[in-house]
């Protein structure tokens, strides 16, 4: 079971192949904020990873079990919310410098396609903009499953995964270093850990 089903290579029906459990999962989720992490990974000095993520966000999932390629997932950052856990660097990402944030307040993902690549893995592309740009971009997706919590909530869950290059964005801020290379790296790797709850 999948979270915009498997590829299936048999003359078996769209209907078919889905499944009753796949099928149960068909309709309209809200992403939980509470149970759910956006994290960001840089390279620092060219030697180790910084790591942040954004504390405030909303976001939504249509999932349809019985025609995959109509699920859709929508994603809206606030980018003040940033979270490295040191409040200097983070006073530097909200300025001029990268995120500019008084005039780019938010960073938003709006998808246009979701594929299987077999089992319980998949990839949704769509649109991410940021500081006045948009850029087509593809997570690889995980599916973790489904469950009842002990609130009578239905939750689908799963781990996201891609890499980006910043600079694609405007993002272009730096510094060299005295022994070679850069202090900020252009390539930056996000990760999502999602809970969504079924809505009623």
């Amino acid at each position: 079971m999948g979270i915009f089903s498997r590829k299936d290579n048999t003359t078996a029906t769209a209907a078919q192949a889905a499944g009753p459990e796949l099928a149960a999962l068909t309709g309209d989720y809200t992403i939980d904020p509470a149970h759910t992490t956006i994290e960001f990974v840089a390279r620092h000095a060219m030697v180790t990873n910084v790591r942040g993520s954004f504390q405030e966000f909303t976001g939504s999932l249509h999932l349809d079990g019985q025609n995959p390629a109509n699920s859709t997932a929508t994603l809206d950052i606030e980018m003040a919310s940033i979270d490295t856990g040191n409040a200097d660097r983070d006073g530097h990402l909200k300025s001029a410098d990268f995120f500019k944030i008084d005039e780019f307040p938010a960073m938003t993902f709006r998808s246009t396609k979701a594929e299987s690549l077999g089992g319980d893995d998949y990839r949704i592309t769509g649109d991410l903009s940021l500081l006045g740009v948009t850029r087509q971009i593809s997570i690889d997706l995980e599916f973790n499953g489904v469950a009842k919590d002990p609130f009578g909530n239905e939750r689908a869950g799963f781990e996201g995964k891609t890499e980006l290059l910043r600079s694609e964005w405007g993002l272009t801020w730096n510094a060299a270093l005295e022994t070679g290379g850069v202090l900020v790296s252009d390539k930056i790797k996000l990760n999502f850990d999602v809970s969504a709850i079924k809505n009623a």
